[in-house]
């Protein structure tokens, strides 16, 4: 029986620790505290309260695994909080788990083009803010290593959308002079991604961007929220705020993760609506 390691057993991570489950592995998830721990105790496989960003915890952690996904959060922290989940986490599973294969989790945030055209995994990476710099860091380490790197786009899925608990929420609004491609993958298709790249025969330093199959303007999500739910479509306005992760504008291609095999469940940002994100949210929207 493989084994395998989620450092990160989250909001995607476990959705990927119980697709390897399903399909056989023996599965240890780690979270950063005990709350997360005992909140997934009837999982049925192994969780453990480890901080991959401290190296004294991951060294003292017994036993080997054939695979790790690196999926921690930084829960929207600042460059430093980036530098020791992403990079110094990366790092120190490297050290106490030499032989297994390694796939990082990282984002589509790197690429910093405004133009909104496609990019691919050969396209340029020149992120705006130091926390993107330090995703490629941490994306170096582990090709350098061997390891996989798989770009999320935008995560939702059930109880989880941006775009929508703003537009509910009524901080929406729909700027004409500067709108954007929104680049979003669900949930699910995500854990099926990394149960894929994991289980591919393939080995070696490889990128994929994980994202559906339809980049769409911010503005017309915002105005298929407004038909589909019978409001008003968000007020006219500009920016006040710079986005968390830059003010990029591009489309993500999928092309390479899809020649691999992977097919999404939810090909698009209307397709994982109305089958998966509007009903979670319940009473919000009625």
């Amino acid at each position: 029986m493989p084994r395998i390691l989620i450092a990160g057993c989250g909001y995607v991570g476990q959705a990927a620790a119980d697709l390897f489950h399903e399909a056989g592995w023996a599965v240890e998830g780690w979270t950063r505290c005990a709350k997360s721990v005992a909140s997934l105790s009837a999982k049925p496989y192994t969780l453990r309260g480890v901080d991959i960003s401290k190296r004294a915890q991951v060294a003292k952690c017994v036993g080997s695994f054939d695979a790790m996904i690196h999926s921690a959060s930084s829960r929207g922290g600042d460059a430093e909080t980036y530098r020791r989940i992403y990079l110094d986490g990366a790092r120190n599973l490297i050290e106490r788990f030499p032989g297994a294969k390694l796939l990082f989790t990282s984002s589509t945030s790197v690429y910093a083009q405004s133009d909104g055209s496609w990019v691919t995994e050969q396209s340029e990476t020149k992120p705006m803010r130091e926390t993107g710099r330090i995703l490629l860091e941490a994306e170096r380490l582990v090709l350098d290593r061997g390891g996989i790197v798989a770009r999320l786009s935008g995560i939702y899925g059930p109880g989880r959308s941006a775009l929508l608990s703003k537009f509910l929420g009524g901080t929406a609004f729909i700027d004409p002079e500067n709108d954007r491609f929104v680049n979003q993958v669900h949930r699910d298709d995500i854990a099926a991604a990394l149960f894929l790249l994991v289980n591919q025969e393939e080995t070696g330093a490889q990128i994929y961007n994980v994202v559906d199959d339809q980049p769409i303007l911010q503005s017309e999500c915002y105005c298929w929220f407004a038909q589909r739910l019978n409001r008003p479509a968000p007020a006219i306005g500009k920016a006040k705020e710079l986005r968390k992760r830059g003010d990029s504008n591009k489309r993500v291609s999928n092309a390479k993760l899809r020649r691999l095999g992977w097919t999404p469940q939810y090909r698009t940002f209307a397709e994982a609506m109305k089958k998966s994100i509007l009903p979670s949210f319940g009473d919000l929207i009625l």
